[in-house]
């Protein structure tokens, strides 16, 4: 993965992002006093081709009310981060708390309203696991992405895959 521009980051986002040196990811702090961490980390268990799962992170847990500021601090690196690669994006969220539902529909709502995007697809499903979980799953990635047509299919052919009761 290419590096990002922190300063191209600060300039785009609502609060103060920072580097943290230990692992690489972006983090911030809320006016109520989240702490948010953004981070990627090389994903090789869905696609062949290089990608990246995007992890978003509250990190001292406390409770986050609707803050537009922290969708566009969020959007800021994710937008760096492609204006860096032209790479896979993967989210899947979080299923520990049984929010995961709430929390794709929050980032779908954050997606729909970043101005540039219809320079990108985007694709959302859902896949139910052995213990009945649901787990949502998007992929995002830049239209000019050689491998487009080729990344949505093995997506797609991978989520069928998963969702097949085993026999």
């Amino acid at each position: 993965m290419n590096p990002l521009a922190l300063e191209v980051i600060n300039e785009n986002a609502a609060y103060h992002v920072e580097l943290n040196e230990k692992d690489g990811f972006y983090q911030f702090f809320t006016d109520s006093g989240v702490h948010y961490s953004v981070g990627f980390i090389d994903d090789d268990a869905l696609l062949s081709k290089e990608s990246y799962q995007l992890i978003i992170a509250n990190l001292n847990n406390r409770k986050s009310m609707r803050d537009k500021k922290v969708r566009d601090t969020i959007v800021a690196v994710i937008d760096e981060f492609f204006n860096c690669n032209n790479s896979t994006l993967l989210y899947i969220c979080e299923t520990s708390d049984n929010k995961q539902s709430m929390r794709s529909r929050l980032f779908e709502y954050w997606f729909s309203t970043y101005n540039r995007k219809s320079q990108f697809t985007t694709l959302s499903s859902s896949i139910v696991d052995r213990d009945g979980i649901i787990n949502y799953a998007t992929i995002i990635l830049r239209n000019d992405n050689p491998d487009l047509s080729e990344i949505v299919t093995e997506f797609s052919e991978s989520i069928q895959a998963l969702n097949q009761k085993p026999e």
